[in-house]
C-alpha cells in the first residue's frame, strides 16, 4: 500500500494528485495531436475542479499555465497560449519595504496629518476655520473608537496645533460653546425592553401584556 508520504510531492495542490497523475500520463502520449486533444480535456477537468474560478481570458491562460507547470514545462502541445518561461515562474516577487513615515498620534492615523497639511495651505480664514472644525470632529470620532473615555476639546485643539506646528488655531471657548468638535460618527445604542414597549404602545399595538390581561378578564367573566 502506497502512502502519500512515499509518493512524489504534488506540484499544485489545488488540483489534487489525480490531476497530477493525468499530467504525467499526458507526457507519455507520443502522438502530438492526440496529446493536444487530451490536454484540452484535462484543462476542462481542472476548470470543473476549481468552480470558483470564473471563465475569463486571464483565468483560461492560468489553467494552461498550471498544466505546463505541473508537467515541469516538459510537454509539447498546440495549446491556445504559449508555454510560460521558466524564468518567470521561478522569479521571486520584489521585497515590499515598510513605511518609514512617522505618525505622531497613531490613534488619529496618517490621513489626519495629511488633512492638516492641506488645511494649512488654505488662505481664506473662513475656509481654514471650517477645515479645523471638520478635522476636530474627525479626531474626536477616531479617538472615541480607540478609547472609551471622552477626550476634551482642549486636547484635540492642542493636538491640531502640535501637528500643524502652530499654524492652525481656533478659539477654544467658541469650540466649547457651539460644540464644534462634536463627533461625526455616534455609536449606536441598543434600545431597552421598556423603550420598545413604549414605542409599540404609541403605535397602537397595545403590547402583548395588555391583550393577555383583557383575554384573561373576559374568560373569567364567562366562567362566573
Amino acid at each position: 500500500m502506497n502512502y502519500n508520504t512515499s509518493l512524489e510531492p504534488i506540484v499544485l495542490k489545488e488540483y489534487g494528485r489525480n490531476v497530477q497523475m493525468l499530467v504525467e500520463y499526458l507526457k507519455t502520449v507520443k502522438d502530438k495531436e492526440k496529446r493536444t486533444e487530451q490536454a484540452h480535456a484535462l484543462v476542462d477537468l481542472m476548470r470543473q475542479i476549481t468552480p470558483s474560478v470564473k471563465e475569463t481570458t486571464e483565468t483560461n491562460q492560468k489553467l494552461w499555465d498550471d498544466l505546463y507547470i505541473m508537467a515541469d514545462l516538459e510537454i509539447e502541445i498546440d495549446g491556445p497560449y504559449p508555454k510560460p518561461e521558466a524564468e518567470m515562474i521561478n522569479k521571486k516577487p520584489q521585497r515590499m519595504g515598510y513605511s518609514t513615515n512617522h505618525i505622531r498620534y497613531k490613534h488619529y492615523g496618517k490621513n489626519i496629518e495629511l488633512l492638516i497639511k492641506e488645511a494649512i495651505k488654505k488662505e481664506d480664514p473662513q475656509e481654514k476655520e471650517e477645515a479645523i472644525i471638520y478635522i476636530g470632529k474627525l479626531m474626536k470620532s477616531f479617538y472615541g473608537s480607540w478609547n472609551k473615555e471622552v477626550i476634551d476639546d482642549a486636547v484635540i485643539l492642542e493636538n491640531i496645533q502640535t501637528i500643524s506646528g502652530g499654524k492652525l488655531d481656533i478659539d477654544l471657548s467658541k469650540v466649547r460653546e457651539d460644540n464644534l468638535f462634536e463627533k461625526l460618527y455616534k455609536a449606536k445604542t441598543r434600545k431597552s425592553y421598556e423603550d420598545r414597549e413604549r414605542e409599540s404602545n404609541s403605535r397602537g399595538g397595545g403590547g402583548g401584556r395588555g391583550r393577555n390581561n383583557r383575554k384573561g378578564g373576559s374568560s373569567r367573566r364567562r366562567r362566573n
